[in-house]
């Protein structure tokens, strides 16, 4: 396996220290480990992402874990691997995580868990998977204890399985959590499915599911002035 990284870490009189990674990785069996404590911190930025694997050479067996701690913090990147494995771990307010699993590289992402966890406020969520070539089997879960959270998924798969579980703090109807979750692809003969357990008050749900098979959506919503909107065609 060929492995490269670079690691900068800016400190600045008068500023909190930010760390900032940068990864590009080609080979298999992969097993990256990540953890960043404050402020500003990014793993990857939009010009210069993280890469692991490479297009038309896509990684097999990959374990990439990520935790962070503290505000204003920032993950990009993108995995080109057959089979991934990640458990993302957060603890503050206004991150932001951008993940492209494959998109024009080999492998598709065929088989896919991830788990994230997340406790803040007005933290953002961007999770896309298989794209326009679809992926084997996802198993992603969620659980958020946040207040205006925003979690954006986009999956193309054959067996896809989501699970949000989402608890809101606050009473306020001005910080919700917005969850925009699209699934497509033609299932396999499991199909998809989706499981949501969302609490709070104001909280928005849209749910987009298409493809031949089944589409199977589990909604458990809990507080009022809900806005809540399903579609699922073949």
């Amino acid at each position: 396996m060929r492995l490269f990284f670079v690691v900068l870490m800016l400190l600045t009189a008068g500023y909190a220290s930010a760390n900032e990674i940068y990864i590009q990785q080609v080979g298999d069996t992969l097993d990256l480990d990540i953890t960043q404590d404050g402020t500003d911190n990014k793993i990857g930025t939009s010009s210069q992402d993280v890469i692991l694997g490479a297009t038309g050479t896509a990684s097999d067996t990959m374990t990439f874990a990520i935790t962070q701690t503290g505000n204003s913090n920032a993950i990009t990147a993108q995995i080109l691997g057959t089979t991934y494995t990640g458990t993302w771990t957060f603890t503050g307010n206004s991150n932001t995580v951008d993940l492209l699993c494959d998109s024009s590289g080999a492998g598709n992402c065929d088989t896919v868990i991830m788990n994230i966890a997340t406790t803040g406020n007005s933290n953002a969520y961007t999770i896309k998977v298989g794209e326009s070539a679809d992926s084997d089997g996802l198993t992603a879960n969620f659980t958020v204890t946040d207040d205006g959270a925003v979690i954006a998924t986009d999956v193309n798969g054959k067996a896809a399985n989501l699970t949000v579980t989402v608890n809101k703090n606050s009473s306020s109807i001005s910080t919700v959590n917005t969850l925009d979750l699209d699934m497509a692809g033609d299932g396999d003969i499991l199909g998809h499915t989706q499981i949501l357990s969302v609490k709070g008050r104001g909280n928005s749900v849209t749910i987009n599911q298409s493809g031949v098979k089944d589409n199977h959506v589990d909604l458990d919503m809990t507080g009022d002035n809900a806005d809540v909107d399903i579609i699922q065609s073949d």
